[in-house]
C-alpha cells in the first residue's frame, strides 16, 4: 500500500522503503550500561529501531546518554505522563509512542504536540485491543476491528487537530484475525505508515506461530512499513523471527536460510543440535544462500539438492554437498568446521 515517508532518526519508513524490524529493550532503561549493551547486541543481530520504556523521569533523562552509545533510532514509550513524553524528547528521542487517550485532557496533547512539531519527532499514536474505549466497545457489541481502526484514527484526528501529521500508526490485538482484518481495514482509510504487530503474542513458541501468522497475512497484502514480533523471552529471539517472517516473505533478501530435516528412524547423527549449531554459525556470514541439514545418507543428497550447500549425517561421519553433488566424506566431528569453511571462502 502506498503511504508517506516518516523520518525516524537516521532511517526512513512508508512510501515503499523497506519494511524495518524493531524490538524493545527489557533492561530498566535509567540503567544505561544494561541498557546500551542489550541494544548494541539486538543491533548486531539485525534490529533496525528500538524502543525503550519510559515510566520514571529518570528514563527519560537517560535517553540523552543511551542515543549518544548507539546506533539506531531510539523510540520511548510513554504512558499517561505527558511530561514524561516531553523530557524524552528533550533528550534526544527520535520518535516517541504515545495513546493519546491515557495522555489526558486536550492542553497535555497540545503540550506535547507542540514540542514535536518544534522537534519534528514523530509520534507514533498507539492502540491497543486490550484498552478499547467502552463507548466503541458498547457501539460495535465487543472488541471488533472496526472498533480498533476507529479508536485509532480518532486519536490521529486528536493529533491532527493540533497542526501536526507526522504520525505512525499501531493497531494491535492478541486475537490474530482480529488484528489482520484491523490492518485491512485501516490500510483503506488513510496513508500513515503502519507499525505492525501481534500484541501480547505470548512465549517463543506460541508468540512466533501468532507472529508468523497475523504479520504474514498483513505484510503479504502489501501492508505495514516496520514490524515488531512481541516475545515473551529474550528480544534476540524477534529479531531472528523478524528477519525470518520477512525474508520468508521476500520482502528482505541476505542472510543465509537454514533448512533441515524433522528426523526419522533412519537418522543417526544427533541431527537436532547440529541443526542448532549450524543456525547459530551462520548467523554472523553474509551469504544469501540456502544451507541444508540432513540426517540420513539415504536421502540426504537428494533432499539436499535444492541448497545451495548442505551436509548429511550417518553413522560417525557425514557428507558434504555441493549443489546436489557428494564433495566429501567427514568423520562427524569435522562436519560442522568444514562446512564453516566452505561458507567463509564461498564462491559460485
Amino acid at each position: 500500500m502506498d503511504t508517506r515517508e516518516v523520518r525516524i532518526g537516521n532511517r526512513v519508513i512508508g512510501g515503499g522503503n523497506p519494511v524495518l524490524i524493531q524490538s524493545m529493550t527489557n533492561t530498566k532503561t535509567e540503567d544505561v550500561q544494561a541498557t546500551v549493551a542489550q541494544i548494541k547486541r539486538l543491533t548486531a543481530a539485525g534490529c533496525e529501531i528500538i524502543r525503550c520504556a519510559v515510566p520514571t523521569m529518570e528514563a527519560a533523562k537517560a535517553l540523552g546518554e543511551i542515543k549518544r552509545q548507539i546506533e539506531i533510532p531510539l523510540v520511548a514509550d510513554i504512558h499517561f505522563d505527558y511530561k514524561l513524553a516531553i523530557a524524552a524528547m528533550e533528550n534526544g528521542a527520535d520518535k516517541i509512542r504515545i495513546n493519546p487517550g491515557n495522555i489526558g485532557s486536550k492542553e497535555r496533547i497540545r503540550a506535547v504536540v507542540d514540542v514535536a512539531k518544534e522537534r519534528n519527532i514523530p509520534i507514533r499514536v498507539g492502540v491497543n485491543s486490550g484498552s478499547l474505549e467502552k463507548e466503541l466497545v458498547a457501539k460495535y457489541h465487543g472488541v471488533t476491528a472496526e472498533g480498533l481502526v476507529e479508536s485509532a484514527l480518532d486519536k490521529v484526528h486528536l493529533i491532527e487537530e493540533n497542526g501536526y501529521d507526522n504520525l505512525v500508526i499501531s493497531i494491535k490485538s492478541s486475537d490474530v484475525m482480529m488484528c489482520v482484518h484491523a490492518h485491512e481495514l485501516i490500510a483503506k482509510k488513510t496513508d500513515y505508515p503502519l507499525h505492525v504487530g501481534i500484541t501480547e503474542a505470548g512465549t517463543i513458541t506460541s508468540g512466533n506461530i501468532k507472529s508468523a501468522i497475523g504479520l504474514g497475512l498483513i505484510l503479504n497484502q502489501g501492508i505495514g512499513d516496520t514490524i515488531r514480533v512481541s516475545l515473551t523471552g529474550d528480544p534476540l529471539e524477534e529479531i531472528k523471527s523478524a528477519k525470518l517472517i520477512l525474508r520468508t516473505l521476500g520482502l528482505r533478501k541476505g542472510g543465509i536460510e537454514v533448512v533441515s530435516c524433522p528426523t526419522c528412524g533412519r537418522t543417526q547423527i544427533d541431527l537436532i543440535a547440529l541443526a542448532n549449531r549450524v543456525e547459530d554459525m551462520v548467523a554472523d556470514i553474509p551469504l544469501d544462500i540456502k544451507v541444508a541439514v540432513m540426517g540420513c545418507v539415504v536421502n540426504g543428497p537428494g533432499e539436499a539438492r535444492e541448497a545451495d550447500i548442505g551436509i548429511a549425517g550417518g553413522i560417525g561421519e557425514g557428507l558434504l554437498i555441493k549443489h546436489g553433488e557428494i564433495v566429501q566424506k567427514l568423520p562427524e566431528e569435522e562436519l560442522l568446521d568444514a562446512l564453516r569453511n566452505e561458507l567463509l571462502n564461498w564462491s559460485e
